[in-house]
């Protein structure tokens, strides 16, 4: 089942592509957990910069079991790169929550111990 994706720009026009490039991303955070109930994505493009050319800003904030898995700031003067750059954060996070809820990575300041019988 698709994941209800909500995408915003803000302050920029509106791209088909770019929101294509952002559906198959999120289609690809489909296969690494499926119970992300939903997808919010903020593109901006805040002012230009002396030092720098304008940069666009991605926020991606996923939401799953009642949790939210937010990854902001990823900027790039490339559209494309600042999304694949703000979705692999996302991914990364999303798959180290999964796997300390299945219990597959140590809390910090947990012991366990292993009997042999």
């Amino acid at each position: 089942m698709p994941i209800p994706t909500e995408i915003t720009f803000h302050e920029i026009p509106h791209s088909d592509s770019v929101e294509a490039a952002i559906h198959r991303w999120v289609a690809r955070l489909e296969h690494v957990h499926d119970r992300i109930i939903r997808c919010m994505v903020k593109i901006e493009q805040p002012h230009k910069s002396h030092r720098q050319g304008r940069e666009f800003e991605i926020h991606v904030v996923l939401e799953w079991w009642g949790e939210n898995i937010a990854s902001s700031r990823h900027r790039h003067e490339d559209i494309y790169v600042a999304i694949a750059d703000a979705f692999r954060a996302s991914r990364r996070q999303l798959l180290h929550q999964r796997d300390t809820r299945r219990d597959f990575v140590k809390a910090p300041g947990t012991v366990r111990h292993v009997t042999n019988m």
